[in-house]
């Protein structure tokens, strides 16, 4: 099958779990025409507007360290074949696969919504986590700002706020994310998989290169922005090798600290990966994935709260380790940013700050 240049799903496959058939995802044009001969025509990414009730989604899980989160856009242009947030593309009737990258939801009144979240007098404040699900930085957000208005209400009441990306566009926010920070509102986590730029593409290959990701979190810290690196994922055979490395990269680069996650393959990830890796390191595919099934009891992935971050294996015993022995090497610990939640300031829905 032919990898679409820039993208890292190699297929469009639906979702099985709604009934629908597998096929690739609007590929019945091209069926129902005889004068095309050779390649399909470049993929373009299209974005449509999303008009939802509410923005703020609420959690009770018990193996995350927040409650609550924004996500102002679905899907994601950058890419990244192994994203847990493939799965939700299903429930637009599209695929986790190439959709995902593809044919993107903005959510253009999302500041607004949350103004009148943060308005209600049974609002109890607690820190909102940005980037849980996908980008908040990614492409459209140049052209959106949507993640910069929230970042500026978030100052206007005192709002404590994390992010996470692989981009360095956050930078552009580097102003209200200096004035967050003055105030022990904001923590920012940098995402990083592999320094190997050639690797990066392949995998994450609309995000930014893996140096540009590094000067983000030194410039971050700079401007006293807390900011850590966020080793994620370590991929078994693939980029595992890399761990100390990333950790040495990022105690360079000024990390407030760093911290990893294992390889997840959720639901539709796990074949969207398998695929990847049978284009791309056919040699290695086997191997990746008797790692995989060790760590997650004999499966692709082990949904159990508790057990999803953290595979059990001598594999990942090892590579638990290796990660303690480097941060010890570099005097790096747990990112472990206090956020101040006694600021908050109720708005009015009218765009006024309470004075209740």
């Amino acid at each position: 099958m032919e990898h679409a240049k820039g993208r890292g799903s190699v297929s469009n496959q639906v979702s099985a779990r709604f009934g629908l058939a597998r096929h690739e995802a609007d590929g019945d044009w091209r069926d129902a025409r005889t004068d095309i001969d050779g390649p399909l025509p470049p993929l373009r990414t299209t974005v449509t507007e999303l008009r939802p009730k509410s923005i703020v989604s609420f959690n009770q899980s018990p193996d995350i360290p927040f409650d609550r989160s924004i996500n102002a856009y679905n899907g994601c242009e950058h890419g990244c074949i192994y994203c847990f947030a493939r799965p939700s593309h299903a429930y637009h009737d599209l695929s986790p696969g190439l959709d995902f990258e593809t044919r993107l939801f903005a959510k253009p009144d999302a500041a607004r919504l949350l103004r009148e979240t943060l308005a209600r007098r049974n609002y109890r404040v607690a820190p909102i986590a940005m980037g849980t699900n996908t980008d908040p930085y990614q492409p459209i957000e140049r052209r959106y700002r949507i993640t910069r208005e929230i970042l500026d209400l978030c100052l206007e009441v005192g709002h404590p706020v994390s992010l996470v990306t692989k981009s360095d566009r956050i930078l552009a926010d580097s102003d209200v994310l200096a004035e967050l920070a003055r105030r022990d509102l904001v923590s920012v986590g940098i995402s990083v998989t592999s320094l190997d730029a050639r690797l990066s593409r392949l995998l994450e290959p609309r995000t930014a290169a893996p140096a540009k990701r590094f000067a983000a979190l030194e410039a971050l810290n700079a401007q006293g922005i807390p900011a850590h690196a966020m080793i994620a994922p370590v991929i078994p055979a693939i980029t595992d090798h890399e761990l100390e490395s990333l950790v040495e990269a990022a105690a360079k680069a000024g990390s407030r600290g760093a911290m990893w996650i294992m390889l997840r393959l959720p639901l539709e990830v796990a074949p969207l990966f398998r695929e990847w890796l049978e284009t791309h390191f056919p040699e290695r595919a086997g191997k990746v994935m008797a790692i995989i099934r060790e760590m997650r009891g004999g499966r692709d992935n082990d949904p159990r709260f508790g057990e999803r971050f953290r595979p059990q294996s001598p594999w990942a015993d090892l590579v638990r380790s290796r990660f303690r022995l480097a941060m010890k090497r570099h005097g790096l610990g747990p990112p472990g940013v206090h956020l101040d939640c006694s600021q908050f300031r109720a708005p009015s829905p009218d765009g006024q700050l309470s004075l209740l």
